[in-house]
């Protein structure tokens, strides 16, 4: 068993896949894992192949995970999220070693974002899935959740433990067996999270994890075998999956990027502003769906509040993802720092202003860093005030009155989450209501990962965390009882 050390903690089976409770050999080519903040090659792994990918939905659709009781699904998925939960500090290792993640920032993600969400559907799963009770004039009608089927999870590298307990285990708990596809960037972690699942004790089928390349996630999503497919993604990424689930009408749940809107109101004190409004914008170098990415605020108070989003901004600390004090560490790879400077470039190409960051770090030699960025004086229509960066780059924008800050905030094909800040209760649920957005969050930066959350327009369909996330993966039935039963 090839195995490596990174900082203390043990990452087993480099050569192994993880497929329906077992560790095969891996058949896919070599993978080389490079870290974002050195450049240097921290381990090289074995990517499954179509191989592992034909050998997951075959035991997936043969394994009896959805006939057992939901009491007994609860109790493997509990050990399995403990398990995770034991694991948080090396989770959070790995995570910097491979995608650049500071290890502040992963201990409170997990710690709120995916503790917060399993605790949540494996306390509600009973009652999610209980049958319901009606009458009709043919006779009593039960009317039960049956699970959807085999689900294909596909996680981005951006949050993959969080994804596991908002998207991967509803689906186990509502009775699907899952054929994780991580990212590429997450072969380290993932391997974590599969060992985990081994101590959970699942039976054959239930779930494999398979971190590979673009193709394997075609051939996943392309099978019959897949009854569902959930997606952490993009659009792209998106529109490939309805085009090759569309021919059978495979469901499928898209959770999209956003553009969301941190919209200030003038009575808004900027010091509680501030305090959830920078790591909403700034968390995770930006790379996170639900980033505040555009802060618009009147033009009355412009000039003040650009002032003080400027000192917020140049106060965060960029470095080394292993030290606790790092704030800001790296973009994951070389293409996202590509794209983050084409945004910015473009930016200021059209007009726009840099009010602080727009280069990388002084005195960097190594690492895929860019300094957190604030830029004013784009169009409404520009690149950047439209189009999801996924980089350490924010907007500001100018409203004239309460109409026109509603307007400039729905001004975004994306719909997936956003935060009005104000200390008028009436006027800031007027916004929420307004705004279009799955989730809108109060003088604060959600979601919350007790409540449905999902996007609308451009952010994708379905809903995620929850009992709305464990319905996300059943099929209603209504069983009509006649007479004489």
């Amino acid at each position: 068993m090839r195995e490596i050390e990174i900082a203390g903690v043990t990452v087993p089976h480099l050569g192994s896949v993880y497929v329906a409770g077992e560790w095969l050999p891996a058949t896919g080519p070599a993978y080389e894992v490079v870290s974002p903040s050195t450049e240097q090659t921290v381990a090289e792994v074995t990517l499954p192949s179509a191989k592992e990918a034909d050998a997951a939905l075959a035991a997936a659709t043969d394994t009896g995970w959805g006939r057992l009781p939901v009491e007994q699904r609860v109790e493997i998925c509990a050990r399995f999220c403990s398990a995770l939960e034991a694991r948080f500090p090396e989770l959070g290792t790995v995570w910097a070693a491979e995608a650049g993640m500071p290890v502040r920032y992963s201990a409170t993600l997990h710690k709120y974002g995916a503790a917060g969400a399993w605790n949540s559907v494996l306390e509600c799963a009973a009652d999610a899935l209980r049958d319901d009770h009606r009458s009709s004039l043919l006779g009593d009608v039960v009317v039960r959740r049956e699970p959807a089927g085999v689900v294909v999870a596909i996680l981005a590298y951006n949050g993959p433990v969080v994804t596991m307990a908002t998207k991967v285990v509803p689906a186990l708990l509502a009775g699907c067996p899952v054929v994780v596809k991580a990212a590429p960037e997450s072969q380290l972690i993932m391997r974590l999270v599969a060992e985990s699942a081994v101590t959970a004790g699942f039976p054959a089928g239930a779930l494999s994890i398979l971190c590979s390349d673009v193709e394997v996630a075609r051939q996943l999503t392309a099978d019959p075998r897949a009854d569902l497919v959930s997606l952490t993604g993009g659009r792209v990424a998106a529109q490939q999956i309805i085009e090759s689930t569309r021919d059978r009408f495979a469901r499928t749940h898209l959770e999209l990027g956003g553009k969301s809107p941190a919209l200030i109101l003038d009575d808004a004190p900027l010091d509680r502003v501030l305090k959830s409004l920078v790591p909403g914008a700034t968390g995770g170098a930006g790379q996170v769906c639900a980033a505040l990415s555009r802060v618009l605020i009147s033009r009355q108070r412009h000039d003040e509040l650009v002032d003080r989003l400027r000192a917020a901004w140049q106060g965060l600390r960029i470095g080394d993802p292993f030290d606790r004090e790092t704030q800001i560490g790296p973009v994951v790879n070389p293409a996202a720092l590509r794209r983050t400077e084409g945004f910015v470039d473009r930016a200021l190409a059209a007009g726009g202003e840099v009010v602080t960051g727009g280069k990388r770090p002084e005195g960097s030699s190594a690492g895929y860093y860019y300094e957190p960025t604030l830029i004013t004086g784009v169009a409404r229509d520009a690149d950047l005030a439209q189009n999801e960066v996924f980089g350490p780059v924010t907007v500001v924008q100018a409203y004239e009155d309460f109409a026109d800050g509603l307007r400039l905030a729905n001004d975004t094909s994306f719909g997936l989450a956003a935060s009005v800040y104000t200390t008028d209760r009436d006027l800031a649920l007027a916004a929420a209501s307004a705004i279009s957005a799955g989730s809108v969050a109060i003088n604060t930066f959600g979601p919350a990962v007790s409540a449905p959350f999902g996007g609308v327009k451009g952010s994708g369909w379905g809903r995620e965390s929850g009992p709305e996330g464990v319905h996300e993966f059943t099929e209603l039935k209504q069983i009509v009882v006649g007479p004489g039963v």
